[in-house]
């Protein structure tokens, strides 16, 4: 008779990582890691963290740290450093920054980046467990308040309508779709003093959709049992699974968890899509980067398909796949409508003619210019506010209010001559 072999306990979790070009150099920092989380963290390089923290295992991680030296202030490596900040906190990933001998200039635009929590190497004693424990109280504070938010209420619905559908996708990360896509739905429900029309934002990013955030909005359980089933979906779980913003904009945010972007179906988003446009005039939708199944559907039914692409090389690269793709199957891809975002300036002439030789090259027609919203549009979204109350006056949200009526009166004008 064998005996089956005893049952090795699965591994702990990891709980953080420290980041450095070498992780020996901080020698107090790894006591002070061991101290804090015995065996549950990692170490990691740069580059092989900035691949880390893409990966579903990352989803682990409570925090990294950060650690950096004068040797990586040099302009390869800085960026490099912005882009681990950003995809961490992007993951819900807290970031303590250790340095040493680092200028303030840099110092400045990390912690500017994301960064949140900051310590100089050496390390003083207890000075990473005690910001540790400021985040975690932080989080723990943030979840308190939410708990004690009162349940969103169901969002009433009137049928018989036919809404307009507006799709907005980035042809690359970081072209501020999202941005744009939440702040035409602002512009849109606002358009009018009185008589404004119904207005629906829907977060198709069922993974990594931020509208939630750039609206302080809570994800909802009742998000993914509406997903989990369209075939049973009505007018009323619709509107239970939707979120009031001031009272003038119905959103749809992604779900709480993440989800894989096949759970929907094209006939599943063609129904979604449906029943929106069934109790809303405008439908405005945020589309993941990635090209799902269900691309077509939404491209079909949408009256404006928005592309938006920024003036480099990966939006000329992408945006030209992107062309080859449809017209090899026979897709509407003069449907898109090109919008450039943080275009060159009217006095930029050089930037202009840029512009003007990427759509050449590309063969499209970019019509839409959108202007550097600055430093104010990464504040709208870090508090939870549409530009049109963080700062009005904002370039960005006056193009964005200026497209937002233009789409109105085309609305009016179709509804008059039907």
């Amino acid at each position: 008779m064998t005996t089956s072999p005893e049952r090795q306990p699965a591994p702990a979790p990891i709980l953080a990582c420290t980041v450095s070009r070498d992780v020996q150099t901080f020698d107090l920092l790894i006591e002070d890691m061991e101290a804090l989380l015995g065996e549950a963290w990692g170490d990691l390089g740069f580059e092989d963290a900035l691949t880390f923290l893409g990966q579903p295992d990352a989803a682990s991680l409570e925090f990294i740290a950060l650690a950096i030296d004068s040797e990586d202030e040099d302009e390869g490596t800085l960026p490099l450093l912005g882009q681990i900040i950003t995809r961490a906190t992007e993951r819900g990933i807290k970031v303590v920054l250790i340095a040493e001998d680092v200028t303030p200039a840099s110092l400045h635009k990390l912690l500017r980046g994301g960064a949140d929590e900051f310590a100089p190497y050496p390390l003083p004693e207890g000075e990473l467990e005690a910001a540790v424990m400021r985040l975690r109280a932080r989080a723990e504070a943030a979840r308190t308040a939410a708990m004690a938010l009162p349940a969103a209420e169901a969002v009433t619905l009137k049928g018989g309508g036919d809404g307009v559908l507006i799709a907005a996708q980035g042809l690359c990360g970081g072209c501020g779709t999202t941005t744009f896509a939440v702040n035409l739905a602002w512009e849109l429900a606002n358009v009018r003093k009185t008589g404004a029309p119904r207005v629906c934002l829907i977060d198709l990013g069922l993974q990594f959709g931020t509208i939630a955030t750039y609206l302080d909005l809570p994800r909802r359980d009742a998000v993914f049992e509406l997903l989990s089933d369209i075939p049973a979906m009505d007018g009323d779980s619709f509107g239970q699974a939707l979120v009031n913003y001031d009272d003038k904009l119905s959103v749809l945010t992604a779900p709480p968890e993440l989800l894989p972007l096949d759970m929907l179906s094209p006939e599943d988003v063609k129904a979604l899509l449906d029943t929106a446009r069934e109790h809303f005039d405008f439908v405005v939708v945020d589309l993941p980067k990635t090209i799902a199944h269900w691309t077509e559907t939404v491209l079909t039914e949408a009256q404006v398909y928005f592309a938006l692409v920024e003036l480099d090389m990966r939006s000329a690269q992408n945006a030209l796949r992107l062309k080859r793709a449809l017209q090899s199957e026979d897709l509407p891809f003069e449907k898109l409508r090109f919008a450039m975002n943080r275009a060159p300036k009217f006095t930029d002439l050089q930037g202009k003619t840029r512009a003007k030789r990427m759509a050449e090259g590309l063969g499209i027609e970019i019509g839409l210019q959108l202007p550097d919203g600055g430093k104010q549009v990464q504040m709208a979204g870090d508090h939870g506010l549409p530009l049109a109350k963080q700062a009005a006056k904002n370039p960005l949200r006056k193009e964005i209010a200026k497209l937002a009526a233009e789409l109105y009166a085309i609305g009016q004008s179709d509804a008059e001559a039907a």
